[in-house]
């Protein structure tokens, strides 16, 4: 902890200095911060338990030169109460500390360039949703934005795999007023020495209305993955209305390892899409439930739901999942079961929130015999 304290203590001497230095530089400083404790049950065919205190923080500091251009950075450094990387007694942290975000933010025209390591997302996970490095340009045209970006996955001479991954993304998005907005898109993913020329088209619809908000998305998976043809696909798609949401979505699995095809969806490198609390990720994103795929490929689940705030502090959501396998386990079982999630938010004072989550799943034969279930809290500010 000292060493995290100095390393804090250590940047913000040198945004001191660079103010002083540079009066034309604006520093913007911001930050996450949470403490999580939460146990699971059964959410592996050993029936084991497993339970956990961690902390998690995020520094942000951002140099702006002008409107037009600035300089982005976001540091975390994650423990676990007790371990010997940094929440054991001394708490002098040792590997923990992660440049999150690197990156410089500037326009040239109607374009936005972003260079070094950020995050992006292509269809809402689906495909992609974390950090990486890369280039991103973006091209600004009254209601139509066309984004083109390149994803560094893995380098020849930087890895152990000794191979290039890269990923290539066009994402032009079209508004018609604020109501809707049509993002059409093309993905490419080439692996070298891997025979894969992976490729992805598909489309986002969203639509803001009023009293009701609708989302779609369609994708469909070709090119070839180890030599061997992609023919998968995946449709989705949600709704809200008043305090009700509820969502759908369907991801081919492969009814048929040895003919020659790949008919299964998945998503490149880096894809999650965050849905139940125990199939699907949720608060604590720890583990899975036995069976259940860790991306959205060979599933098909349904959702509905309820968002409440009975008072101006207060939260309350309670959700019900149905999922299950689209293609027979190895078992030849596909249900994986129905998940009860329930959350609790109050905003404890500005900036300051507290959620408690409890989960239970009632388990499909594709899951196991046992019922997986999960509880938790966690403390978050964010300034």
């Amino acid at each position: 902890m000292k060493k995290i304290i100095a390393s804090a203590v250590g940047l913000a001497l040198v945004s001191t200095v660079a103010v002083t230095t540079a009066s034309a530089v604006e520093s913007k400083f911001g930050g996450y911060w949470r403490t999580r404790v939460f146990s699971q049950s059964d959410f592996n065919s050993t029936r084991t338990s497993y339970w956990r205190v961690d902390n998690r923080t995020r520094l942000y500091y951002t140099a702006k030169f002008n409107d037009d251009f600035k300089f982005v950075n976001k540091f975390e450094f994650n423990t676990n109460w007790g371990d010997n990387t940094g929440g054991d007694i001394g708490s002098d942290g040792t590997g923990i500390w992660r440049i999150k975000h690197s990156y410089a933010d500037f326009n040239l025209g109607p374009v936005n360039t972003k260079i070094g390591i950020f995050g992006s997302t292509i269809a809402r996970g689906f495909i992609f949703d974390d950090d990486h490095s890369g280039l991103k340009l973006t091209g600004k045209f009254g209601n139509v934005t066309v984004p083109f970006l390149w994803i560094r996955a893995e380098g020849e001479y930087t890895n152990s795999s000794g191979r290039d991954n890269d990923i290539f993304a066009v994402t032009p998005s079209f508004k018609a007023g604020d109501a809707l907005k049509v993002t059409p898109y093309f993905v490419y993913q080439k692996v070298a020495n891997e025979e894969t020329d992976n490729w992805y088209l598909g489309a986002d619809v969203d639509l803001n209305m009023d009293a009701v908000s609708a989302w779609g998305s369609f994708i469909y998976e070709g090119g070839t993955k180890n030599d061997l043809d992609n023919k998968g696909f995946l449709v989705a798609a949600g709704a809200s209305v008043s305090v009700v949401h509820g969502q759908v979505f369907y991801a081919t699995g492969d009814d048929n390892a040895a003919d020659g095809d790949n008919d299964a969806f998945v998503g490149v490198p880096g894809a999650i899409y965050y849905w139940a609390e125990i199939m699907g990720w949720g608060t604590f994103d720890n583990a899975l439930s036995n069976g259940a795929p860790a991306a959205i490929s060979n599933i098909m689940a349904a959702n509905v739901g309820v968002k409440i705030k009975p008072m101006d502090k207060l939260t309350l959501n309670a959700d019900v999942w149905y999922a299950a396998l689209a293609e027979d386990d190895a078992n030849g079982e596909t249900d994986l079961g129905t998940e009860v999630d329930l959350k609790v938010t109050y905003a404890l004072m500005d900036n300051l929130n507290l959620d408690l989550v409890g989960a239970y799943l009632f388990a499909g034969d594709a899951t196991g015999d046992d019922d997986p279930v999960e509880v938790g809290a966690r403390l978050s500010l964010k300034f």
